[in-house]
């Protein structure tokens, strides 16, 4: 019950913390719109998002917590001091190193800004854009330096089973970020110049962090850790055991953070509003995968490492292709819903407003291209835990090297020709790529191989995903002219699409055999055989 209670409070709180996220993108598009603006405003929240990604979410949170954990829970030791003793000792010698390296790290991007910024764009830039660019990057790079430290309080309020906090302080951000673009837009209204207004949403960035650090630090209290912020560095064994564990997963994530800096690369080579069309196409790419791929993904890697520790080579392939079977019953709906649809539906959730009927049709149109590779993703998402399952960390790495790689190939073929539908295709053929290195690897080392029964499900799934794309098709343009009318009669549209979709696909599966009442029975399942 305590696992389930756990589940429970992390799953809602990220439900509505991605829920939240949806509203802003939408007050977002129409406050501020699509334009160079708006472009440089989401390529500065990059750039420090990469780093949150790369050290403090992923290489710093995945060696800092089992060290900090296996401290905490540890016999008293021949000094005297009890488990909690030893993980405040361990978090306050990291914390003496931790802070200053963040500072220095946000001291030299502060410095360096400008020459940050003119090598992501890569061409002549307007000067004015260049210092509002530079100024917006300037505002918002503090805030990897807060979020740093308030992924380290999340990390120590987990191991204590304090879930809550770390789950709910991206919520803080996405309020702080709707209260500044609701309040930008009453005080200054459509005559104030766009520029201004992204100033002021710009310095709503730090202003979330602090509140997102004070709301971690008041818990961290509750459980007893007060830590000191300034204290002089203490490079302990211990503190530089956490570096060798960190470095090697930082430059191995390394892969999905530099494809996504060479993506702001590419999409500055071109007119118009790339980088915000590319943003708002790819929040709804986002839902999904986020909602089906990383969902999956958690779910199935303790059972896969319980079958694979037991050398259980048949249940450990059940439960991947229950998995991939599931993934795709989900996703391969979603992603033909969303590129029929892709212009009413960004129509509908970010229109109006600055967000003008041209921008719909750009971002629709990049859309339509980029859940091509949804499938992928998700398969690599289900994929990747028979790797983590047998303590290999290297082949993700190596596959996703490789569709970086592909990317920046097509990318180079596509650019010019196609604009920011290129770079969409270039990122969906990189993703079909990564996928198909990861089977063959597995099938190669002879740990799973997809049976015909399955891809015979899939194939049926298919079928049922064209006929729900048939039917939107023709039904979408039944009602082209209601998308330009009140929000009411929008949303009333919308949920018409998405109510005929579910019931055509999930239609078509029960009667072609791509679904079964025991297939359903068999996927609800609470648990799973015992391995043999």
């Amino acid at each position: 019950m305590s696992l389930l209670k756990n589940v429970g409070t992390i799953g809602s709180l990220t439900m509505v913390s991605r829920v939240a996220g949806m509203a802003r993108e939408m007050i977002f598009a129409r406050v501020l719109g699509a334009n160079e603006v708006t472009d440089a405003w989401f390529q500065a929240l990059i750039i420090p998002n990469v780093f949150r990604r790369l050290f403090a979410e992923g290489a710093f949170s995945a060696a800092f917590v089992p060290m900090f954990s296996k401290r905490l829970h540890a016999p008293t030791d021949e000094a005297g001091d009890d488990g909690l003793t030893q993980a405040r000792t361990f978090s306050q010698d990291v914390i003496s190193v931790f802070v200053p390296v963040l500072i220095a790290l946000t001291a030299i991007f502060e410095i360096a800004m400008p020459g940050v910024i003119w090598l992501l764009s890569d061409k002549p830039i307007d000067p004015a854009t260049f210092d509002y660019s530079v100024d917006f990057a300037r505002i918002m790079f503090p805030y990897i330096f807060l979020v740093s430290i308030v992924t380290l309080l999340t990390g120590m309020l987990n191991s204590v089973s304090r879930f809550g906090p770390g789950a709910s302080f991206p919520i803080i951000l996405n309020i702080v970020l709707i209260a500044a673009l609701l309040g930008v837009e009453w005080t200054h209204g459509v005559e104030s110049s766009v520029e201004a207004m992204g100033y002021v949403v710009a310095w709503a960035i730090p202003v979330a962090g602090v509140l997102q650090l004070g709301w971690l630090l008041y818990w961290a209290h509750v459980e007893g850790f007060r830590p000191r912020w300034i204290t002089r560095p203490r490079l302990t064994p211990e503190v530089k055991r956490l570096g060798i564990i960190a470095l090697p997963a930082a430059i191995g994530g390394g892969a999905y953070q530099i494809n996504t800096l060479l993506q702001v690369y590419f999409l500055n080579q071109l007119e118009g509003s790339a980088i915000s069309w590319m943003n708002y196409a790819d929040r709804l790419n986002q839902l999904p995968l986020g909602i089906i791929g990383i969902a999956l993904s958690t779910a199935i890697l303790p059972t896969l490492s319980k079958f694979v520790g037991a050398k259980d080579k048949q249940g450990a392939a059940r439960i991947q292709s229950n998995a991939i079977e599931l993934g795709m019953l989900l996703t391969l709906p979603a992603a033909v819903a969303l590129a029929v649809c892709a212009v009413p539906f960004v129509t509908v959730i970010f229109g109006g407003g600055r967000f003008n009927a041209a921008d719909s049709a750009m971002t629709g149109g990049v859309l339509a291209v980029l859940v091509a590779g949804l499938p992928a993703y998700v398969l690599v998402k289900v994929l990747v835990p028979s790797f983590y399952a047998r303590s290999d960390t290297r082949t993700p790495v190596y596959a996703a090297l490789a569709a970086l790689v592909v990317f920046i190939a097509f990318n180079i073929a596509f650019l010019q020709r196609f604009g920011v539908q290129g770079v969409a295709a270039a990122s969906a053929i990189g993703a079909w790529l990564n996928a198909a290195i990861l089977f063959a690897v597995l099938r190669v080392r002879d740990y799973y191989r997809v049976d015909l029964p399955l891809i015979g499900r899939l194939l049926r799934q298919l079928i049922a995903a064209a006929a729900m794309g048939g039917c939107l098709y023709y039904t979408r343009d039944l009602l082209a002219q209601v998308y330009t009318m009140n929000i009411v009669v929008q949303l009333l549209a919308l949920g018409l699409l998405v109510t005929l979709a579910i019931i055509v696909y999930f239609g078509v599966a029960f009667a072609i055999g791509a679904i079964s009442r025991d297939r359903i029975a068999l996927f609800m399942k609470k648990r799973e055989p015992t391995p043999s």
